[in-house]
């Protein structure tokens, strides 16, 4: 009995856990968002000395361009201290919490996001996609990727457990920022939302964020549901009684 118990358990803890991986990321449909994701960002310019932080005992010098105000949808993430990523180690970049691509106005509202596929690396967003539909409706204006910076470990928290798919929004500076520990490390950030390519990212150093609306709620529940599930049928399983072999 506890052989068989414990195969369905197994069996349907992994088959919900694999749902749970696939669907989990599922970005929601425009009547799902938020009115305020309509607005375009607001940026206003800034004259003001730098500011001078310390994370991880390096210290760095953060120097405010411009005031910065976005409503959005998360559509991919990376987040800088994920195991495989070399170059924040490397440069000792442990001010940048997280980056996270953003699509606001006119995507949201045309729902062309739904047919694209988008990816995140070290430091950039990557969206592609078989339907020339969709690329023509899409905005490449009302994307960005944000690197988000904080010395606020509350902040900073809340930045890296923002899933695919949550409507954020945030305020602070676009801004440069630098370090003299070890090799001098120092980035700028994109100042309009027209660029591509390299340098076309927003360095933001916050001092407000909030997600608005979670994404994905019953299938992160089911991922450890069907957790639960392997780990039970595996306890069953081990749980016979072992037969000795008496001749």
């Amino acid at each position: 009995m506890n052989n068989r118990l414990g195969k369905w358990l197994i069996v349907c803890g992994l088959m919900l856990l694999a749902a749970a991986l696939w669907k989990k990321t599922d970005l929601p449909a425009p009547p799902a968002l938020q009115a305020e994701l309509l607005a375009e960002p607001v940026q206003v310019a800034v004259s003001r000395p730098p500011l001078h932080v310390t994370v991880g005992q390096i210290d760095y010098t953060v120097q405010p361009l411009y005031t910065y105000d976005l409503y959005g949808m998360v559509v991919s993430k990376h987040n800088a201290d994920t195991w495989w990523d070399y170059l924040h180690k490397e440069w000792n970049d442990k001010l940048n919490i997280t980056d996270l691509c953003v699509v606001w106005g006119n995507n949201v509202r045309s729902g062309a996001y739904q047919e694209i596929s988008f990816t995140s690396g070290q430091f950039t967003c990557n969206f592609q996609t078989s339907s020339s539909e969709a690329w023509a409706a899409f905005d490449i204006t009302a994307i960005s990727n944000n690197h988000l910076l904080s010395a606020d470990p509350g902040l900073a928290r809340k930045m890296r457990e923002v899933r695919i798919g949550d409507q954020i929004h945030f305020t602070g500076y676009l801004a440069e920022y630098s370090h003299n520990h070890g090799t001098p490390f120092k980035r700028g950030t994109s100042i309009v939302r027209t660029d591509t390519g390299n340098g076309a990212c927003e360095t933001v150093y916050i001092d407000r964020f909030e997600v608005l609306q979670r994404s994905g709620g019953k299938w992160y529940v089911g991922q450890w549901v069907g957790i639960g599930l392997v780990l039970l049928g595996l306890i069953a399983w081990f749980s016979l009684p072992v037969r000795l072999d008496s001749r």
